[in-house]
């Protein structure tokens, strides 16, 4: 599991989020590549190719994922003492 989808206080993230700060538009494509462990490049590309040969139905698909997905949240991911020392103050 990667570093981003640890949250110190619950363990990792289940489930399925759109990732808006690896992302390029909304992050369906880095949500998809985090969720199934896909690197971020390959799903990027098979959107695109799949855009060029079915833009409708992938324009649709997205703009679907985007709306039904929800948006990752934020998680810290540095020390424990500085964690801590933040959440007191």
């Amino acid at each position: 599991m990667s570093r981003d989808t640890w949250n110190i206080d619950y363990g990792p993230l289940r489930g399925f989020y759109r990732d808006r700060e690896n992302g390029w538009i909304f992050g369906v494509c880095a949500g998809v590549a985090d969720r199934f462990n896909f690197k971020l490049g390959t799903v990027r590309v098979i959107a695109v190719i799949s855009l060029l040969l079915f833009f409708w139905l992938t324009a649709a698909v997205y703009i679907g994922l985007t709306l039904l997905i929800k948006e990752k949240p934020l998680v810290y991911s540095g020390r424990r003492s500085e964690y801590e020392f933040w959440r007191r103050v």
